[in-house]
């Protein structure tokens, strides 16, 4: 097992780590953006406000694509299984 070898599994699984978690990311962060608006024009500060909306759009993300990131993670973890005998051989 050579240093390019690691960098490579390494850089595969933060890519890996990073295309999957960027949809919840995305949609929560947005959810909070237009929530914090709503607030600051209406002047409502209710700290659930924030949490509930944000909670229900990253269980639709996780309903509508956690079937993709699921197989992509056991796809990976596949693929890391596989390679152990070329890694350690």
């Amino acid at each position: 097992m050579n240093p390019q070898m690691v960098l490579t599994i390494g850089h595969d699984a933060l890519t890996l780590l990073l295309m999957i978690s960027m949809p919840v990311l995305g949609v929560v962060m947005a959810v909070g953006l237009i929530v914090s608006i709503f607030q600051a024009v209406t002047q409502i500060h209710e700290a659930t406000l924030a949490f509930v909306p944000k909670l229900i759009a990253a269980m639709v993300v996780f309903a509508i694509a956690g079937p993709w990131m699921l197989s992509s993670l056991v796809d990976y973890i596949r693929r890391t299984i596989e390679s152990i005998p070329s890694v350690i051989g």
